[in-house]
């Protein structure tokens, strides 16, 4: 089976899985050449340890009985995409409002600020400049074709 066609079926799958859950959605399922499987799920409220134990103890029971993979030779991780992975969807953007975030646009320009709102077509961010009396407050607004990644930014 083709990777493409093992990506489609894995995401029938956890969409399958998650269909109970409507504030759980799939972000992106990626196969490693090792046969390691990534499916990352996110949730508009965020989604526990347990969910995702759950849903990896039965998608790794189903890829077994269907022998997707010759042999039983695969690894699976269902997990929420971490800090280090970028935003993918616009329910993501949403689920982030009030965070800070870095864009990095088509253009290889990057972007830092906190994110203020999220529609399908743009999003528009807050950034501060200066410090004390020569501090200004810019708002940008980032069309979403414009966007090549966003990553969520720690602040102390």
């Amino acid at each position: 089976m083709a990777g493409e066609a093992q990506i489609q079926l894995l995401e029938q799958k956890v969409k399958a899985l998650i269909s109970t859950e409507p504030d759980l959605f799939l972000v992106e399922i990626k196969i490693k050449p090792t046969n390691n499987i990534k499916v990352f799920v996110d949730g508009d409220q965020g989604v526990s340890i347990e969910k995702l134990v759950q849903y990896n103890r039965k998608l790794y029971k189903q890829i077994e009985e269907e022998a997707m993979f010759p042999g039983g030779d695969f690894s699976l991780e269902v997990s929420s995409p971490g800090l280090d992975e970028p935003l993918k969807l616009h329910r993501q953007y949403v689920k982030n409002i009030g965070r800070y975030v870095e864009i990095v646009d088509v253009e290889g320009n990057k972007t830092e600020g906190k994110l203020i709102s999220a529609t399908e077509e743009e999003i528009i961010i807050e950034e501060i400049k200066g410090k004390g009396k020569k501090m200004e407050t810019l708002q940008h607004s980032i069309p979403a074709s414009g966007i090549k990644t966003t990553k969520i930014q720690i602040k102390f």
